[in-house]
C-alpha cells in the first residue's frame, strides 16, 4: 500500500514539474490528480499546496467550485445520465432509474465496495443522439435499456473502461445540411497566407468590411474587437478560443472541434497575426475531452507544417502557439470573463466589467475571446474578402449559421444556413411534424409559438448561439420550463445574490406549482423574480435565467394554469403530512394527534 501511495504521489509530482509549477496551471493539475488518485484526496491537496506553493483555501476554493473534479469518493465508474430536456425526451430518466435498479443505488450515493456512483448531470452536448451518459468523462451516445443492461454487467466485473465496447463511445457528426462553412474544402495555411498578403490592417478592415458578428449569441462584431486588442496598451496579447459551449441543445463545436480543429486552430493563428498575439489556449468543455488526444495530434501536424510555432510561414517576428486547457464542469464558464478566470487556475466566477478582456483579459493582459465558429468563419473572409462575405446573409447578418437542431424531428443534427432563413424552413428540413414550438439558443433564449414559425434566424429577428430544440405536440411546456429553472439554480456560480438565490427560489416555485400546490402567487412570484434578476444579477446566467419560463408563461399559460389550486396561497410545506410517521410509530390517528383538527 506504501509503495502504491509512494508512486502516485511521484507521478503527481512529475504532472506538477510539466506544468512548470504554476499557480495558473491548478485546474489542469488537479485533473490529472484526479485521474491518478480517482478523487482529490486529502493527499492530493497536501501535495499540490507543497509543491505548486499554493494556500490550501485556493486549491479547496477550486476543486469545490468543479462539477467534475470530486473532493469526496465517487467510485471507479462515475456515470452521469445527461439532464438536459431532449434527453429527458428521449427517455433518459427511466433508463436512469433502470441503471438504479440494477445497481442498487440513488442518485448520488456510492456502492458498498467502492465500484461505482450514478447520478444525473447538464446537457453532454450530445443532444443529436441522446440518450446519453458520461462514464468517468466518456460520452456513450444512444442508451437504450439493452445498452444499460450491459453496462451493469460490465460494472458488475470490473471490466475496464479501456475494454468495453468501441460501439459505444461512437459520437457522429450528423451533418444534415452544409453550407460556407461545413460544406468547403480546407488547404492547411491559405486563409492565413491569404491574410499576411493583406497584412494586419487589412485583414482588420476585410473583418470590418465583412460584418462578421460573434456565433456564441451576444453577437459583438469581430473586427471591433480584434481592433481594440491590437490598439490596447502593452507588449503581450492573447487570443483565446471559447470551446466550452454548456448551452443546454447546442452540439455545433463538438462537430467542428471533430472534424474540422485545423480551421479552428488556423482561425486562431490568423487572430495572432492580426492583433499581434503570440499565445492562444483552446478552453475545452470537460464533456469534450474525448477530443483532446485528436486535437493535440492536430496541433503537432500543424507545428510540422510550420503554422504554428516560430516564424510562421516564414514571416520573420511572427510566432504563435496554442495550449489547450479543460474546463471542468461549469456552465458560466462559457461567460468570456469567467473563463479567464478558469485559465488562471481559479474558479470560474465573471469579472466586474469594464475592464473588458480586450484591454484586460489573460494575466491582465489585452485578450481576444472568439467561439470556435467565429473562428473558422475569419478563413472564409481572409480568402475571399469582406465584400464576398458581406453579400452572404442579411445586411445585419452576414455569413451562415451553424444551427444545432435537437427534439421532436427524424433528422436531428446539423444545419448550416445563410442568415435570415425561416424558423419553418428548418423545420421542415428536419422532418419535424406538428411542433407547437422551439426553444433558440438554449435555456436562455427565446421560446417560439407556432404563430411565430414565420420569423427568421438572425441577429435583427431571432438571434441564436445555435441551439435549437424542437418540442411536438404531445410535449408539456411547464415541465420544459422547469427543466431550465433547474438547470440555472444548479449552474449559479453563487457569485452574486439575485442570481444565486433567485434561480434557488425559482426551482422551488416551479416544483411546487408541478405538486399541485401551486396559486396565482407563486406565478406572480416567479414573474417578479424575473424581473430582479435581470435587472441586478452579475452576469448573463442570472439575468436570462428566467427568460423560458417568461416566454412559455406567456405563450403556454394553459400548462400552467391546470396545475394550479383556486386559493390564493398555499404552504409548499405540510407539516401534518410530515408528522405522519410520528403517528404511525406511536400507533395515534386520533383526532388530537393531528394540526387543525379539533379534539
Amino acid at each position: 500500500m506504501q509503495h502504491a501511495d509512494a508512486e502516485r504521489e511521484q507521478a503527481l509530482i512529475e504532472i506538477i514539474e510539466t506544468n512548470g509549477r504554476d499557480p495558473t496551471r491548478l485546474l489542469q493539475v488537479l485533473w490529472r490528480a484526479q485521474d491518478i488518485y480517482d478523487w482529490i484526496s486529502p493527499q492530493v491537496f497536501a501535495i499540490v499546496g507543497r509543491e505548486m506553493s499554493i494556500p490550501p483555501a485556493r486549491i479547496e476554493a477550486v476543486a469545490e467550485f468543479y462539477s467534475f473534479l470530486y473532493t469526496q469518493p465517487r467510485g471507479q465508474y462515475r456515470i452521469l445520465f445527461a439532464d438536459n430536456i431532449t434527453d429527458r425526451m428521449a427517455g433518459s430518466i427511466a433508463l436512469f432509474d433502470h441503471m438504479a435498479k440494477r445497481l442498487k443505488l440513488k442518485p448520488g450515493q456510492i456502492s458498498d465496495d467502492g465500484q461505482v456512483s450514478i447520478d444525473l448531470t447538464s446537457c453532454t452536448g450530445m443532444c443529436d443522439q441522446g440518450p446519453a451518459i458520461l462514464v468517468n468523462n466518456r460520452a456513450i451516445t444512444r442508451m437504450t435499456p439493452r445498452r444499460v443492461d450491459e453496462i451493469c454487467n460490465l460494472v458488475k466485473s470490473a471490466v475496464p473502461l479501456a475494454d468495453w465496447p468501441a460501439e459505444y463511445f461512437k459520437v457522429d457528426n450528423n451533418i444534415r445540411r452544409a453550407d460556407m462553412l461545413l460544406g468547403s474544402t480546407w488547404v492547411p495555411g491559405d486563409a492565413l497566407r491569404a491574410a499576411i498578403g493583406r497584412g494586419p490592417q487589412g485583414m482588420l478592415a476585410e473583418l470590418k468590411r465583412a460584418n462578421l458578428r460573434g456565433r456564441g449569441g451576444a453577437g459583438f462584431t469581430t473586427g471591433v474587437k480584434w481592433e481594440a486588442c491590437r490598439n490596447a496598451p502593452g507588449d503581450k496579447r492573447y487570443i483565446v478560443c471559447n470551446a466550452d459551449e454548456g448551452e443546454p441543445g447546442t452540439f455545433k463545436d463538438r462537430v467542428l472541434l471533430q472534424s474540422f480543429a485545423g480551421r479552428v486552430f488556423e482561425g486562431m493563428t490568423l487572430a495572432a497575426y492580426t492583433v499581434g498575439a503570440s499565445k492562444g489556449f483552446v478552453y475545452l468543455r470537460a464533456e469534450y475531452r474525448y477530443l483532446l488526444d485528436a486535437l493535440q495530434a492536430q496541433l503537432a501536424q500543424m507545428r510540422d507544417q510550420n503554422l504554428l510555432g516560430d516564424e510562421i510561414c516564414g514571416v520573420p517576428g511572427f510566432s504563435f502557439d496554442i495550449d489547450i486547457h479543460l474546463g471542468a464542469g461549469a456552465y458560466v464558464c462559457g461567460e468570456e470573463s469567467a473563463l479567464i478566470e478558469s485559465l488562471e487556475g481559479k474558479p470560474g466566477r465573471p469579472r466586474i466589467r469594464p475592464p473588458f478582456p480586450v484591454t484586460s483579459g489573460y494575466d491582465g493582459k489585452p485578450t481576444v475571446v472568439n467561439n470556435v465558429e467565429t473562428l473558422c468563419k475569419t478563413l472564409e473572409i481572409a480568402i475571399n474578402g469582406g465584400a464576398w462575405y458581406e453579400g452572404q446573409g442579411t445586411k445585419q447578418s452576414t455569413g451562415t449559421k451553424i444551427i444545432s437542431v435537437a427534439g421532436d424531428c427524424e433528422r436531428p443534427g446539423l444545419y448550416e444556413y445563410p442568415f435570415g432563413v425561416r424558423v419553418a424552413q428548418v423545420l421542415e428540413d428536419c422532418g419535424a411534424r406538428n411542433p407547437i414550438a422551439v426553444q433558440v439558443s438554449g435555456a436562455s433564449g427565446i421560446c417560439l409559438s407556432e404563430r411565430e414559425f414565420g420569423r427568421r434566424i438572425a441577429f435583427e429577428d431571432v438571434p441564436s448561439a445555435g441551439a435549437f430544440m424542437i418540442f411536438g405536440k404531445t410535449r408539456d411546456m411547464f415541465e420544459v420550463a422547469r427543466n431550465f429553472a433547474h438547470f440555472f439554480a444548479h449552474e449559479s456560480c453563487g457569485f452574486c445574490t439575485p442570481c444565486r438565490v433567485g434561480t434557488a427560489l425559482v426551482a422551488n416555485l416551479m416544483d411546487k406549482i408541478a405538486a399541485g400546490r401551486g396559486t396565482q402567487y407563486e406565478m406572480n412570484e416567479i414573474l417578479r423574480l424575473h424581473q430582479v434578476m435581470r435587472t441586478s444579477s452579475h452576469c448573463g446566467l442570472g439575468q436570462t435565467a428566467c427568460n423560458a419560463i417568461f416566454d412559455t408563461v406567456q405563450k403556454f399559460r394553459p400548462s400552467y394554469e391546470r396545475r394550479l389550486k383556486a386559493v390564493d396561497f398555499e404552504p409548499a410545506f405540510d407539516l401534518d403530512a410530515a408528522l405522519a410517521k410520528t403517528r404511525e410509530l406511536t400507533g395515534r390517528d386520533d383526532a388530537a394527534a393531528h394540526l387543525g383538527v379539533e379534539a
